[in-house]
């Protein structure tokens, strides 16, 4: 008989053991972390505190990622309030800026608008008017989730300006108003791993959506 035949036989019959108890108790198989053979239940012990184990470390990990979670939804609340407080596209602007860089601890932020009403006397708003290439346009326009991964010449970079040569992570959220693209959101970072490809998305499109917001409410 080969070995696929027994378990199949063993599976067609959970009562073979009822019928043949004694045959567990002389039943010897080695022991799967060392010299010598232990019995079936010593096994069925050891496979069990196994997958415990396992199961453990799966619920730390889990809970882990819940608090992690707790954490920036937090910050996601303090954001969305203080733009939600924005009464004009400076305070938004600065809004967005500082809880970014700091309550999020993103080294590099930045953001540019189009096809929008520029505001009138501030030069200090010139930049996030400033012209964005077709190309990249596009790109924000096809794009169905945020972007997450390392800087592939990214045209965004430069909008980090001397420090966008040293950026080697990128996170990218396009800003809609509806379904028409009208911007992009660039965070930038210098470590490789701040901002990777498998890393989730759902929290950048919150923030996506309530930059969008809060820029198109103060801006029309």
């Amino acid at each position: 008989m080969e070995a696929e035949d027994i378990t199949r036989y063993l599976q067609d019959h959970p009562n073979f053991f009822d019928a043949h108890a004694d045959l567990l108790a002389r039943l010897h198989i080695p022991h799967p972390h060392g010299e010598g053979a232990i019995s079936i239940t010593e096994r069925q012990i050891l496979t069990l505190r196994e997958k415990v184990s396992q199961l453990e470390s799966k619920l730390a990990e889990l809970i882990r990622f819940g608090e992690e979670n707790d954490v920036i939804g937090e910050k996601v609340h303090r954001l969305a309030t203080a733009l939600a407080g924005a009464r004009d596209f400076a305070a938004a602007r600065r809004a967005l800026l500082t809880h970014l860089t700091e309550d999020f601890a993103v080294p590099h932020v930045a953001f540019r608008l189009w096809n929008l009403p520029a505001p009138n006397g501030e030069e200090i708003f010139a930049e996030a008017f400033a012209e964005v290439s077709e190309p990249t346009r596009r790109f924000a326009a096809e794009m169905r989730q945020p972007f997450c991964g390392a800087n592939a010449g990214f045209e965004a970079a430069a909008w980090f300006g001397e420090a966008g040569e040293r950026v080697r992570s990128m996170a990218l959220i396009a800003l809609r108003r509806e379904a028409e693209t009208v911007g992009l959101l660039a965070f930038g970072s210098e470590d490789a791993q701040r901002f990777y490809s498998e890393m989730g998305t759902l929290f950048l499109g919150h923030i996506g959506a309530l930059t969008s917001a809060a820029l198109l409410r103060t801006l029309e």
